[in-house]
């Protein structure tokens, strides 16, 4: 009878898992707090995550035309990710306006309308997010 290792039974957490964010505590009742993060280290260095923030991580794919992963869904994971960590995240002005007919540009998606302040900072490959307060 094989046994399986602590890296097999997160890996099937994660394919089983339906969002694409993860929380570092999804996986404390597999193992310790040193060796789950060891093993997410190690999954974010093969390539199958991606580091998004402090203790949060997202599924990783790979694009044709580049080999660096990125997030499956784009800049929809990291808003993902706030929602994950109990942020609201909610329409910034300039995406309200744009919905309106006020304005043709459009909103890039990289700034993010919030209702509290957000202390940590949520990225990829040098892609942050900004935040604006939105009352």
């Amino acid at each position: 009878m094989k046994t399986e290792t602590l890296e097999t039974r997160i890996i099937n957490r994660i394919e089983r898992k339906r969002g694409d964010v993860f929380l570092r505590s999804d996986f404390k009742d597999l193992g310790g707090y040193d060796q789950v993060g060891r093993i997410l280290r190690d999954l974010v260095r093969k390539g199958m995550l991606l580091k998004v923030s402090y203790g949060l991580y997202t599924r990783a794919v790979k694009l044709l035309f580049s080999e660096s992963p990125v997030p499956p869904k784009g800049l929809e994971t990291l808003t993902e990710a706030l929602r994950r960590v109990g942020v609201e995240v909610v329409e910034t002005r300039l995406e309200r306006e744009y919905n309106a007919g006020l304005t043709t540009q459009v909103p890039t998606g990289r700034v993010v309308g919030v209702r509290r302040r957000v202390r940590r900072k949520i990225g990829y490959d040098g892609i942050n997010l900004s935040f604006e307060s939105v009352r």
